[in-house]
């Protein structure tokens, strides 16, 4: 575990695509010291400790994962929250039966919220109460203080098997609305097949509903089969105009890392573009391994920068939220761009000031991912971090959203406006 966690600091420094912005920032000694000569430590401890070394680096597109071993699982409490105000709202249930949503905890191991927001400010490092994430945190305490209408209890967690994640790419006509969901953009085939499947309703359907409240990313090539439909009749530029660059951090053990990682997932795709767009990546990790940062030749990815758009649909309402990021960054970003698509609900997670990302695997079944690129915006102060793509129309998230559908309902409102289109 020494030797993992050196080989960690190494790539921090070295490979990470921040580690010249965030030189300093981190206290390597201090977490080697926990490690060295502690026989009795556990994996499961070992990755505790990583995590709170890696957090120093304010980045929330690192990830530190442990391999569940033979039959073990990895765990939850079975429910999420969200904060608001000084209690944390039961959002949604799976395994834990004995709570419902709408219930809140007050407290969480004797101590009240703000206190514990005091006291894990570093992971809680965000800039508004919606945007925090407290399911981790909730691992860290046996019970809690739990309110409904008959008072409050004390309420002691269980723990749970995560359930595995389904991916959602949906089409559904609701009234005159053709409501999108897609939870990823993970799978371009699945993608495209969403997109072919249901044609006719998509190219004669005026008012689309696009949900993105929830999107764990993915691969940006699998936002091209919907983009003709989103962007305006008379076309739109989608290249960046404000002379941003995106600069890969092209070192020798990062692409040992990931040319192996590109050449399995363009075997497993079939999508032609998304095929491009991999077989690009590919050659320009080959071309510049070991230059440093380098800014990428993606000139023939795209044949034209300047989108024309059909006509139908002509309003497009798409919803967001900081469960959003990544690839999902990404595709809010592109959107806006558009004069026919109003952003609605919460800015995204904000994870695309250093993205794509690489992994690092050990024997012992754990594995480091971390962005190989920044963009030079960061040097301008304009970094989306702890900020997301914030929406043309904010909503505000209350336990009132537990209820109702909030977002969906306004966004019927507003498609029912002659105004639709507000940005």
């Amino acid at each position: 575990m020494e030797k993992i966690f050196k080989e960690i600091v190494d790539i921090m420094h070295n490979d990470y695509a921040g580690c010249q912005d965030k030189q300093g920032c981190d206290r390597p000694e201090h977490f080697l010291r926990m490690i060295k000569g502690n026989d009795q430590l556990t994996k499961k401890e070992f990755k505790g400790i990583v995590e709170d070394y890696l957090l120093d680096f304010n980045d929330q597109h690192i990830h530190f994962v442990m391999e569940s071993e033979g039959s073990e699982t990895l765990k939850n409490r079975g429910f999420k929250v969200r904060r608001y105000e000084e209690r944390l709202y039961v959002t949604e249930v799976d395994s834990e039966e004995r709570l419902r949503p709408g219930m809140s905890f007050v407290s969480l191991g004797g101590k009240s919220i703000p206190e514990l927001k005091e006291l894990h400010h570093a992971r809680l490092n965000e800039n508004h109460p919606e945007r925090e994430n407290w399911t981790p945190l909730l691992m860290l305490y046996p019970e809690g203080e739990v309110a409904d209408e008959s008072g409050k209890r004390t309420f002691t967690f269980g723990s749970y098997d995560k359930k595995t994640y389904v991916p959602t790419y949906t089409v559904e006509k609701r009234d005159d609305v053709v409501f999108i969901t897609m939870t990823d953009f993970a799978n371009p085939d699945a993608i495209v097949e969403m997109v072919e499947g249901n044609k006719e309703l998509l190219e004669t359907m005026d008012k689309w509903i696009i949900d993105v409240r929830v999107n764990y990313g993915g691969s940006d090539s699998s936002i091209y089969p919907l983009l003709p439909y989103l962007m305006p009749e008379e076309g739109v530029e989608l290249a960046d105009s404000t002379g941003d660059k995106m600069l890969f951090n092209c070192t020798e053990a990062s692409a040992d890392r990931v040319l192996p990682e590109l050449k399995e997932m363009l075997e497993g795709i079939d999508d032609e573009q998304a095929r491009h767009v991999l077989s690009v990546f590919k050659r320009e990790w080959e071309r510049n391994r070991g230059k440093g940062f380098v800014e990428f030749n993606f000139g023939d990815m795209v044949s034209d920068t300047f989108l024309i758009g059909t006509k139908h649909p002509s309003q497009i309402i798409v919803l967001t939220d900081v469960y959003c990021g990544s690839s999902g960054d990404s595709f809010v970003e592109l959107v806006k761009k558009s004069n026919k698509v109003t952003v609605m609900g919460r800015a995204t997670m904000g994870l695309n000031d250093y993205a794509n990302l690489v992994s690092m695997k050990w024997d012992e079944g754990f594995e480091l991912m971390y962005p190989s690129s920044r963009l030079s915006r960061i040097d301008k102060g304009e970094g989306m971090t702890g900020i997301g793509i914030t929406p043309h129309i904010h909503i505000p998230w209350s336990p009132d959203h537990i209820e109702v559908d909030v977002d969906v309902k306004k966004a019927f409102e507003l498609l029912l406006r002659n105004n639709a289109v507000i940005n």
